[in-house]
C-alpha cells in the first residue's frame, strides 16, 4: 500500500509540470503572435520541451513580443496622470472640487 502513495505523489508533480508547461507554451505563443492554440498543442504534446520550443521560435513582426519585449510591464487600470489630464481628481471628484 505504501508504494501506491509514493507513485501518486510523483504522478501529481508530473501532472503539475505538464499543465504548467502547457499554459506557459500557450502564453509564449500568444505573445509571439501565433495565437494560443499552437502553443497549447506544443505544451500538451511535448510536455516540458514545449516552452523551450516557443522560446526559440521566432516572433512575428507585429507581435507583443516585438512591441513590448519578452516580459511585459504590469499596467495599472487607470494611471493617475491620465485622470488628471482628463480633468478629474484621482479621488473621484472633479478638478473644480464639485
Amino acid at each position: 500500500m505504501t508504494m501506491l502513495g509514493l507513485i501518486g505523489a510523483k504522478a501529481l508533480y508530473l501532472l503539475f509540470a505538464w499543465l504548467i508547461s502547457a499554459a506557459l507554451s500557450a502564453w509564449l505563443s500568444e505573445r509571439k503572435g501565433y495565437g494560443e492554440r499552437p502553443g497549447l498543442a506544443a505544451g500538451l504534446l511535448l510536455s516540458v520541451l514545449g516552452p523551450v520550443v516557443w522560446l526559440l521560435w521566432p516572433a512575428r513582426a507585429d507581435s507583443a513580443w516585438k512591441r513590448e519585449g519578452p516580459i511585459p510591464r504590469p499596467r495599472s487600470a487607470t494611471p493617475v496622470s491620465a485622470e488628471r489630464a482628463a480633468g478629474r481628481d484621482p479621488s473621484g471628484r472633479d478638478a473644480d472640487g464639485a
